[in-house]
């Protein structure tokens, strides 16, 4: 009778597996050191990313020099080009354009030279939303050196790799960042603004942001205390159930079972 009043899980059992089978991919072929002594959890201070810059360019570079350090691909060669700007799609205090088309705020391509990473230049005023796009970007560069695909295939690639992103230590950044509900005010117009970044959840991002502190070890306050609001309580909740159901061990499991 009262088996009603439990809460449900905050993800499916599918999105679970998804998750545990996905981090038994990173750990099979990016784990052992790298994940064990190099992963730390980045969090959003001066103390991970110091420097002061002259410039928005300058802050984009020093930007993705840090989060490729954290990344544990310092040394791999590749290109950051800033975007062209979206149109403004106001054209007077009350006029606007529909159906604009705005340019993604990250892309990640290979060429006979190179590797290229891009940005959209509207994330240098949004510095969450600018590591969790190159964390993502960098994401795609290290799965793509995979010699095996990700559970359920390369169509899984873009959620595999913003859980990759979560894997090398950006989970605050991934967390606060999926989701953006935010009043704006301009000289002659104000109103409410919505965005997304990334391809999980905020539920999602949160779960495998505890996974991520479990394996290592790492207080779950230690994360929440830089989570929005919303998601404090949310994340405390995915630990809560990750240390019920052993995930942990299972992981620990096939972390030691392929000799990492």
């Amino acid at each position: 009778m009262f088996g009603i009043l439990r809460k449900r899980p905050v993800l499916s059992q599918d999105d679970i597996m998804f998750q545990i089978e996905t981090y038994k991919w990173l750990m099979k072929h990016f784990g052992g050191d790298d994940f064990n002594k190099g992963a730390v959890l980045v969090l959003p201070t001066s103390e991970f990313f110091p420097s002061e810059v002259s410039n928005e360019k300058e802050a984009a570079m020093e930007t993705f020099t840090q989060v490729k350090k954290y990344a544990g691909i310092e040394n791999w060669d590749c290109v950051l080009i800033e975007q062209d700007e979206d149109p403004d799609p106001r054209v007077g205090s009350a006029l606007l354009i529909q159906r604009t088309e705005s340019s993604p705020l990250g892309t990640f391509s290979v060429t006979e030279e190179t590797v290229q990473i891009t940005y959209n230049p509207s994330l240098l005023k949004q510095p969450t939303q600018l590591v969790a796009t190159f964390a993502h970007e960098l994401a795609h560069y290290l799965t793509a050196t995979s010699t095996e695909e990700p559970p359920g295939g390369w169509k899984n690639w873009e959620f595999a790799t913003d859980l990759t992103a979560v894997f090398l230590g950006f989970g605050i950044f991934m967390a606060n960042s999926a989701f953006n509900f935010q009043q704006f005010t301009d000289f002659d117009a104000q109103g409410w603004s919505t965005n997304r970044s990334g391809y999980l959840t905020e539920t999602e991002f949160c779960y495998a942001l505890a996974i991520f502190c479990t394996l290592k070890d790492i207080p779950i306050s230690q994360a929440s205390v830089h989570l929005k609001p919303n998601l404090k309580k949310l994340i405390k909740r995915c630990a809560s159930e990750i240390d019920k159901s052993h995930i942990d061990s299972i992981l620990n499991q096939e972390y030691v079972g392929n000799g990492l």
